[in-house]
């Protein structure tokens, strides 16, 4: 809920190494040149937000309620849209951003992709972006299953209407490619 898209932080705790290879990984750590600061402030803000009484809390807890109801709503959408798509299945949005459904191609469709000398499920993913703009991430760049077809999606894009293009995509591809 607290972040920034491009900002990284970060934090670890070494406990129980041996005290020669915590210096090791401190003295690594320290000579890093550029010191990441935005996003230590974010971690910062992270594990220790605003507290009820502080003056800066009603907006935290505005904005942070804000955020989390936005992408909450975004990602049911998504995955109720999911749901109604022909030989799609997709397990519930459980807390990350991102939402990773199977889907079942046509015959037709991965003969396509095979005569592009595309992965199948890189030949949708394709073809969704260019009919709709919308982008995805194919499965078989996250060492899917023999035979089997992902694409990752994220919901941080505002707004739902985008859902309705996936949807409409999706059913003139297998309409399309349907055996």
């Amino acid at each position: 809920m607290v972040g920034e898209c491009g900002h990284r932080g970060g934090y670890f705790e070494l406990v129980g190494f041996d005290p020669e290879v915590a210096a090791q990984v401190y003295k690594f750590i320290s000579i890093q040149l550029c010191a990441p600061v935005i996003g230590q402030c974010m971690v910062e803000l992270m594990v220790n937000p605003p507290k009820e009484g502080d003056p800066s809390y009603p907006q935290y807890k505005e904005e942070y309620d804000g955020i989390y109801n936005g992408l909450q709503k975004r990602a049911t959408a998504l995955f109720e849209a999911f749901k109604q798509m022909e030989g799609v299945e997709c397990q519930s949005p459980q807390g990350s951003m991102y939402l990773f459904p199977t889907i079942t191609l046509p015959r037709k469709a991965i003969e396509a992709a095979k005569k592009e000398d595309k992965q199948p499920d890189d030949f949708y993913a394709f073809k969704l972006l260019d009919a709709t703009g919308v982008c995805v991430v194919a499965g078989s760049g996250f060492g899917q299953k023999e035979g089997t077809f992902h694409f990752r999606t994220t919901f941080l894009a505002p707004g739902t209407e985008w859902v309705g293009r996936i949807t409409k995509f999706h059913k003139e591809f297998m309409d399309e490619y349907r055996d």
